[in-house]
């Protein structure tokens, strides 16, 4: 079963209000006029696309060791997953089918990370519920997605909805300003170059892991022929 499809299942069973979350219409209404606003304010065509220099960066990994993205990209290809965080489920399904795509990416030398704007702690259980094999590091204020495109605020009215539901951000990532990242998909090449980019305003649409190999490909052969 591809991701997308087990999303879309898990967004009938959410919307339809059924267990364990028995979801009222109403806060679905409020989610469905955040992503239709986030859409409508094209903010996802700011993000940074194929062919684009990828902005460096240095974050910490849930145990506090620095990763460099120029440390990563020296040994080969990198795929980045920029995801909002371990209270979204939407966001598990995908690092799950990221790491069943891990050893695609490994075959052609690629390194894989998550990023998202949670604490270590939150990251830390990110790893253990999802039995990831690959590291997350966290992003404060939203700094790194913000470079790639990706920062954007909650309008007021979500902010309300989230904290009624004990969905509290500040919380989550040790952060007060209520900003999150798209989600967004990212492979750049050993020069910085990105070869592949998949930005969507709409956090239920994630594209497929397998979409990536052909930039991986790509970069492997470039590689080699260097």
């Amino acid at each position: 079963m591809s991701l997308q499809t087990k999303l879309d299942a898990f967004k009938a069973d959410f919307e339809a209000g059924k267990p364990p979350y028995n979801v009222p219409a109403s806060v679905i209404e409020v989610m469905h006029r955040a992503t239709a606003e986030l859409i409508a304010s094209g903010a996802a065509e700011n993000a940074l696309k194929a062919g684009d220099q990828a902005p460096s960066f240095t974050l910490k990994d849930p145990k506090g060791n620095l990763v460099s993205s120029a440390d990563v990209l020296a040994k080969g290809p990198l795929v980045i997953s920029f995801y909002r965080g371990v209270w979204c489920p939407y966001c598990n399904m995908e690092l799950q089918a990221l790491e069943a795509a891990l050893p695609s990416f490994r075959e052609l030398g690629a390194s894989l990370i998550a990023i998202s704007p949670q604490t270590a702690v939150n990251s830390r259980k990110s790893v253990r519920q999802n039995h990831l094999d690959f590291p997350i590091l966290s992003d404060p204020h939203n700094d790194t997605a913000a470079a790639f495109g990706l920062r954007f605020a909650l309008p007021d009215y979500l902010v309300d909805l989230y904290t009624s539901l004990k969905n509290d951000l500040p919380s989550f990532n040790g952060d007060d300003s209520w900003t999150l990242p798209m989600p967004g998909r990212f492979v750049i090449g050993q020069n910085g170059v990105i070869l592949y980019a998949e930005v969507n305003p709409d956090y239920t649409r994630r594209p497929e892991p397998e979409d990536m190999l052909p930039a991986l490909r790509k970069a492997t052969q470039a590689s080699a022929n260097q």
